[in-house]
């Protein structure tokens, strides 16, 4: 399979692992009831610490390729790509729904590219401007936001999920620019590897060991954690940072445009009905991240004549 399907074939697959993620953390967190079963900080520190754990014999026979020269762009990844973010995230589903961190996760892009510009030596044409602009506008259409958000009282929630989409952009540029040597499993392992031993300190201190064992709801919201850490985290960060070395930062950041797409359609599957404005709204996300594409390979085809 060709870089450029196989592009492609990643970006799909990862939408619907990560479009999948918010009702597992949700689940996760929440009984059928609205009581809660797990707090956010239990299902991050879980959720690392499985995908650590799950991953932990492939870091520990790649440890050999960690030298002075990639050791803090793969700590940087460990923690800016997966240990934060998945506080991040929880923190802020405890108040806000799917809907609105569905469209603020999405501006991951737009980070990505003012930091590649800023700080990765990353270039960047007026159609990536373009193409975020597209798929921005096909988000606000899809989800509506706005029309029932107290700022007063989300801000810190939403400055939450906007720091995570920051730290994703960090991890994105951060492989693209020095990491893109390393085979994807290993960098995958080696990064979860080195924010292991964090989230089981802190899995130690709040971690409810009798209610897991006793409870069936605690029980069947592990399982969700469970998923959400190996499939949902470990396998799907893998495929991620191998797009990421295929592909531009920008295209691999696209992702979280065609997320809430997703989320849609879990609620379509729910009995929840689809309206024309939220037709066009997806048809406007697809081509904005199909212009993003476009733009990235006739900047790399550029980029190879003059090569």
């Amino acid at each position: 399979m060709g870089d450029k399907l196989l592009s492609w074939v990643l970006l799909i697959v990862l939408a619907l692992i990560w479009g999948s993620s918010f009702i597992l953390m949700n689940k996760g967190m929440f009984g059928s009831d609205g009581s809660t079963l797990y707090t956010s900080n239990q299902v991050a520190a879980l959720r690392i610490f499985f995908a650590s754990i799950f991953l932990a014999p492939i870091a520990l026979g790649s440890l050999k390729i960690v030298n002075k020269n990639n050791f803090l762009p793969i700590l940087a990844v460990g923690v800016c790509g997966n240990f934060l973010p998945a506080f991040l995230f929880t923190y802020a589903e405890t108040t806000l729904n799917h809907s609105l961190v569905g469209v603020l996760n999405s501006t991951t892009p737009i980070f990505t590219i003012l930091l590649g510009i800023l700080f990765f030596q990353a270039k960047a044409s007026y159609w990536h401007a373009i193409g975020i602009f597209v798929s921005t506008l096909g988000l606000f259409g899809l989800l509506g936001m706005g029309s029932n958000i107290d700022l007063s009282s989300s801000l810190k929630y939403i400055g939450a999920v906007l720091f995570a989409t920051l730290c994703y952009a960090t991890s994105v540029n951060t492989i693209k620019r020095y990491l893109t040597k390393i085979p994807p499993i290993k960098l995958t392992s080696l990064a979860f590897f080195m924010v292991l031993f964090p989230s089981a300190i802190i899995l130690f201190f709040v971690f409810p060991g009798e209610n897991v064992i006793w409870n069936n709801d605690f029980q069947e919201g592990i399982i969700y954690i469970l998923i959400l850490g190996i499939i949902g985290t470990s396998i799907a960060v893998i495929l991620f940072n191998r797009m990421i070395q295929i592909s531009s930062a920008i295209f691999a950041s696209s992702v979280t445009y065609l997320i809430p797409i997703v989320a849609l359609l879990w609620g379509v599957a729910d009995g929840e009905e689809v309206n024309w404005i939220q037709v066009v709204s997806m048809l406007l996300i697809v081509g904005g991240v199909l212009i993003i594409n476009w733009a990235s390979r006739k900047m790399s085809k550029k980029a190879d004549l003059k090569g």
